[in-house]
Parts: structure tokens; sequence; C-alpha cells
């Protein structure tokens, strides 16, 4: 949009200054149609910008200056954690994509970012049995059963069950009972 706005104003002043351009915007002189296509450009909304990160997988970023509030569009998508000095630890929880608005402290928008989440495929294999049973694995290098958000239910929770025991059983909480 932004390429294209700046050939439209330069050829509707090419067309007024040769009397091509007709309408409306004929009666208008070469620096109001010029005003015009400003007001335009001006008026198309910007695309924030992307920032991707993976599932369970932090990047830190660093806020605007003057942010006193931020908001996620999805926290289900992503979640932030402030830390000193205008540093934010993002955390990519589920596939899709949100947004991050930075907030000075009379309410007006400073910042607006797109936070898109994907999966980490750089070491991860899928096992597909039919249309529902799906299996991840972690392969780095010797494969282990790695769960992930799409495997078969019965899979998942088996992994993710033995996975939250053996956290417990690392902080001091014991096997499950």
């Amino acid at each position: 949009m932004r390429r294209i706005l700046p050939r439209l104003a330069k050829s509707l002043a090419k067309g007024l200054a040769k009397g091509l351009v007709t309408g409306p915007a004929a009666g208008l002189g070469p620096v109001a149609g010029l005003l015009l296509a400003a007001s335009a450009a001006a008026a198309a909304p910007e695309t924030p910008p992307v920032v991707t990160v993976f599932v369970d997988n932090a990047k830190v970023m660093r806020l605007p200056e003057r942010t006193q509030t931020i908001i996620v569009g999805n926290p289900i998508i992503a979640d932030v954690t402030l830390q000193k000095n205008g540093v934010i630890v993002l955390t990519g929880k589920s596939f899709g994509s949100t947004n991050l608005i930075a907030l000075d402290s009379t309410g007006a928008m400073i910042a607006e970012t797109t936070i898109r989440v994907d999966a980490a495929q750089t070491s991860v294999v899928t096992v597909q049995r039919g249309a529902l049973d799906r299996n991840s694995y972690s392969c780095t290098p010797v494969c282990q059963p790695s769960a992930q958000l799409g495997d078969a239910a019965e899979y998942y929770g088996s992994v993710s069950g033995q996975a939250d025991s053996r956290r417990k059983m690392a902080t001091g909480g014991g096997p499950e009972r």
C-alpha cells in the first residue's frame, strides 16, 4: 500500500497537468489532488511488525519508552512477563497469532506488535496413524516422547503426566500416589 500511493499521487499529478483526469478529481487542481492522495496515504493503516516465537519458548523484548500498560490480545496464545527497565519476556503458549499493545500513562497507544506463535519443527518428529492418532517425538539426537499440541489425547496425557510426576519429584513434591 505504501508503494502504491506515491505512484498514485504521481499519476494523478501528471493526469491533472495534462488534463487527462476527469470527474470530481479534475476540479481539485494539482495541489488539492496531491493533498487528496497524501491524505489517503496517511489514512492507510500501518501493518504492525510481526514477532515470531515458538511454542514453549521465550523471547526477550524491550518496550518503548513511556510504556505504562501492556496488553496481550489472547493470553492463551502468548504471555508476557514484565522485567526491570522496560524488558519483557514473551512466551509462546499455543499455536496462533495475537497482538501486543503498549499504552502510555494517558492510555494512548504507543506501539502494537503482532505475535505469531509457531511450532518448533527442527527436532520434532510426528508419527501419524490414521486421521486422529498422532504422536510426537523430540529427536535430539535420540527420539524421546514429547507431548505436543495436537497429539492424540491418550498419548498426550500419558507423556505430560510422566513429565508432571518427574517435575514434582525434582522439586521435592514426591511421587504422585
